[in-house]
């Protein structure tokens, strides 16, 4: 297949991750990245001696790794050792009560008993129901979505299962305690949604944690991004880092390669863009060529929030404070928040966090005697019109004094790093419109084949992987972006018409671990 050239937009990992398989298949494959080094969202900073990574901490399905490596004749253990974490987060709500979420359901079940005995029988009702929805609908996330066909065959069962049910109030018809209703309707948050609008079909996210644990990389998710660099490398694959790409050039309807921002043009059978697809389709193809993604179409899709994040590294350590590696700190006004953000498109007074505290379980990723940290806030995409140089600092100081005053005493005396970013990096740096985080919302109607497909609907030859496209943002679904455009690149040659074929899977039936 060496005749056979891919170019690759973007190194994170829908990227890597379907150029890893194309190239383990013959074809010569190259990326071009913006920045330095690869990751994307998963780029790993490094700051006196600290290394924070820069976006996903959370790995789930694992086994989606040892797939890929398999598939080259290699051992994903040989790259990077994944550490099973457990409990997987801990959950405070306003006032610091806590509850540990476990991988085994008995001490899941135990946990739920100390905060509220009546919730024990309603949580078995929930596991059992998201349990139905996730073998029925996991199949699909390795499986393109480019006929509406293909979208009807499934409609009967998002019904019958009430899938489409916002996933704070799906949780709420099993859970009586307002704190626990939180609790296990967070997960749309680890994918850019509103738990109060994002349909409940994405609760299969919790039996994928129930499944396949919750994992830390050792070294960070940067030593994820190194290890698939190392492999994609082992196979003849080229990386041009500090090399941004300025258009998809387009032919008779056709992706046939691109231009880079210093003029020069690489042509290529075929383009897979790791960017942000909003962005590409507005940004790197001129819209006189687009009909379907003209900027209006584009201006009218719902997109996730934003982020700011700080990362920081004290020079003492933190082991005695009721942290743990992976934390999430709930406000009191947690429904209007969540609304100011994403409706209302403010920034408020108050916050919701996810605090990262991986050195808790790997002490090497900090120096000697040292705390590492990040922390996130989700906040509204650019369409707020804060002005994020202004309100940084002001912001960053004001969640100092909130982990200050409530988890990490002594906090802003003992600092010895830091990084931030705000949704303006999110823009400039990474290419995403309007500054959002996780590209496009996730809802019923921006999912499956209403959602950007993989393959182009537009362009022949172009297939978009990452967050934006099916079947969304996370890092196994970007995962299975990459490996659905591969595997319909696959297909395509194979049968040489210019088609792949679509299997309607079966329900599948996975056994507990």
């Amino acid at each position: 297949m060496k005749d056979k050239r891919i170019l690759v937009i973007g190194s994170g990992f829908g990227g890597l991750g379907a150029a890893i398989r194309l190239a383990a298949k013959g074809y010569e494959v190259e990326i071009f990245e913006k920045r330095d080094k690869p990751g994307g969202r998963g780029y790993q900073y490094e700051v006196n001696g600290f290394k924070f990574d820069g976006g996903p901490t959370v790995i789930t399905a694992p086994y989606m790794f040892d797939e890929l490596f398999d598939g080259t004749g290699k051992k994903r253990e040989d790259y990077f050792e994944l550490v099973p974490l457990d409990p997987f987060y801990r959950i405070f709500d306003h006032q610091g009560k806590y509850f540990d979420y476990y991988h085994q359901l008995d001490d899941f079940l135990k946990e739920i008993e100390r905060i509220n005995p009546r919730d024990v029988n309603g949580y078995r009702k929930f596991d059992r129901h998201t349990r139905a929805i996730f073998e029925k609908f996991h199949p699909f996330t390795d499986l393109p979505f480019n006929h509406l066909k293909e979208m009807i065959k499934i409609m009967p069962d998002v019904m019958r299962l009430q899938a489409f049910t916002g996933a704070y109030l799906f949780a709420a018809r099993y859970i009586r305690d307002p704190f626990l209703r939180q609790v296990f309707s967070f997960h749309p948050l680890l994918i850019g949604g509103n738990p109060f609008d994002t349909p409940a079909i994405f609760t299969l996210i919790v039996q994928f944690e129930r499944e396949w644990g919750v994992h830390y990389a050792s070294g960070g998710t940067g030593a994820v991004v190194r290890g698939l660099e190392k492999l994609f490398y082992e196979l003849g694959g080229k990386i041009h880092y500090e090399t941004e790409v300025d258009q998809i050039l387009i032919k008779d309807k056709r992706a046939i390669g691109v231009s880079l921002k210093d003029g020069s043009q690489h042509f290529s059978d075929r383009v897979i863009c790791n960017g942000d697809v909003a962005f590409a389709y507005r940004n790197l193809i001129p819209e006189s060529q687009r009909k379907k993604f003209t900027n209006k179409f584009i201006d009218r899709m719902r997109y996730s929030m934003s982020l700011f994040v700080w990362y920081f590294g004290t020079k003492k350590r933190y082991l005695d404070s009721p942290l743990r590696h992976h934390n999430i700190i709930l406000n009191k006004n947690y429904r209007k928040l969540l609304s100011d953000i994403f409706n209302r498109h403010i920034l408020g007074d108050d916050f919701s966090l996810y605090l990262h505290m991986p050195s808790i379980t790997d002490p090497k990723i900090a120096p000697e005697g040292c705390e590492s940290f990040y922390v996130l806030s989700p906040v509204p995409t650019l369409d707020s019109g804060t002005d994020w140089e202004e309100v940084e600092p002001v912001y960053k100081d004001h969640i100092a004094e909130f982990l200050e005053q409530n988890y990490l005493p002594g906090l802003r005396d003992n600092l010895i790093a830091e990084h931030a970013i705000t949704p303006l990096h999110f823009q400039n740096t990474l290419n995403s419109y309007r500054g959002a985080a996780f590209s496009v919302k996730p809802s019923l109607m921006q999912s499956a084949w209403f959602r950007p497909h993989n393959r182009s609907d537009e362009f022949d030859n172009l297939y978009f992987v990452g967050a934006g496209t099916h079947p969304g943002a996370g890092v196994p679904a970007v995962l299975s972006s990459g490996k659905i455009a591969a595997e319909d690149i696959l297909a395509i040659d194979s049968n040489n018409n210019g088609s792949s074929t679509f299997v309607m899977p079966t329900t599948t039936t996975f056994s507990k671990e």
